[in-house]
């Protein structure tokens, strides 16, 4: 598992490189990904470890996935992500976690992720840009997955698509812990 330091200084690194890359201001990158200046000074400085939503929202407003958001290495034609490199971005006490396993730019952010929910807990997302899109696929358990407020129940074995650029959240009703890999494809910024 790479050191939270290691990640915190990639981080800043690159938000501050996209930012400028881009020609946002500190203000017009926080109106874009609907966080406070403050937060993007705290960033960029790698005075601060956001949460995944505040990530995400980065991510989308600069128009990259979050794998090379994170990125701390350079990235050669075929990357290859050993287990103990993969970022574990968000977990709870009682085990569940969600991994950003792999990520490229094709043409937009495309993500593949491991997660594990573990029974009564889940994870909600806030709406993508319009024309993202998610796979998922059940590894074990069952998943109730929640689209603008609709519960799907996504057995083992089974796989799921939506348009996700609306509300969502993964939950776990079940006895047992739900496994599932999911993909997120995001459309280039325009």
């Amino acid at each position: 598992m790479p050191d939270l330091e290691i990640v915190a200084q990639s981080l800043a690194r690159n938000v501050k490189r996209l930012r400028l890359e881009r020609g946002y201001s500190l203000d017009a990158l926080a109106a874009r990904a609907g966080v406070s200046r403050g937060m993007i000074i705290q960033i960029e400085q790698a005075r601060t470890n956001p949460s995944i939503g505040t990530v995400v929202r980065i991510a989308d407003a600069v128009g990259i996935s979050i794998a090379n958001l994170l990125d701390y290495a350079d990235s050669p034609q075929v990357r290859l992500v050993p287990a103990d490199r993969a970022v574990p971005l968000w977990s709870t006490p009682a085990g569940s976690y969600g991994t950003l396993q792999a990520g490229t730019e094709a043409p937009g952010p495309l993500e593949l992720w491991s997660w594990r929910l573990m029974p009564g807990e889940g994870h909600d997302s806030d709406a993508h840009p319009p024309g993202s899109a998610e796979l998922i696929r059940v590894d074990a358990g069952e998943l109730t997955l929640v689209v603008e407020g609709q519960e799907y129940r996504v057995p083992s074995g089974t796989t799921a698509s939506f348009d996700a650029h609306v509300p969502h959240g993964y939950h776990n009703a079940g006895q047992v812990p739900a496994e599932m890999t999911l993909a997120i494809a995001v459309p280039p910024p325009r």
